[in-house]
């Protein structure tokens, strides 16, 4: 069956549009980071006493994230929440400081007195967070610790997971005046 040369015609003509849009296409997708961030996953450069920092990606780089191809978001690290840091006293064992604020991530042998517990979020949409936490022992009991102003676990939550709907829908009605409620427990 012979092909028709006006589809011939249409077709070449509109080949080189959509091979030059699928090529400007590609090139944008992979300039997620252009405008700015040399690396999508810049480690945030976190001291002791500063606590947990977040790092937000800027505007363009979150439009140019459409065009990128997904990215999972990469925790590394021992979270740390702040009600963790709160039961954490002087004078407790390497066992207990393990118990409530798990393994170690670096030890070193050449300061076997100080743990450190370093943590990294890098989200798909360019947001970092990172923060530190440093135990230094003296006869295997805490003698100090730094970590400064760390996110609660409902804080670390919503920042994963976004905020709860649950918890708004729970919300607490208000009474009437003069209105009452009975509640049945079986």
């Amino acid at each position: 069956m012979p092909v028709d040369t006006a589809v011939l015609h249409r077709f070449s003509l509109r080949a080189p549009l959509v091979a030059t849009l699928a090529g400007a296409v590609l090139s944008l997708s992979g300039c997620a980071m252009f405008g700015g961030a040399k690396d999508p996953v810049v480690p945030v450069k976190a001291s002791p006493d500063a606590g947990a920092q977040t790092v937000q990606a800027s505007k363009l780089q979150k439009v140019l994230w459409i065009f990128s191809p997904y990215r999972p978001d990469i925790q590394q690290g021992n979270f740390i929440s702040q009600e963790m840091l709160t039961q954490l006293k002087v004078g407790q064992t390497r066992e207990q400081v393990k118990f409530l604020l798990g393994t170690p991530l670096l030890t070193d042998i050449f300061h076997a007195d100080r743990w450190d517990f370093p943590f990294y979020l890098a989200r798909g949409d360019g947001e970092l967070t990172s923060s530190r936490v440093t135990v230094y022992f003296k006869d295997n009991k805490v003698e100090k610790f730094e970590g400064g102003n760390l996110p609660t676990e409902k804080e670390y939550i919503a920042r994963i997971a976004g905020p709860s709907k649950v918890a708004a829908k729970e919300a607490p009605k208000k009474e009437e005046a003069g209105s009452a409620s009975i509640k049945i427990n079986k």
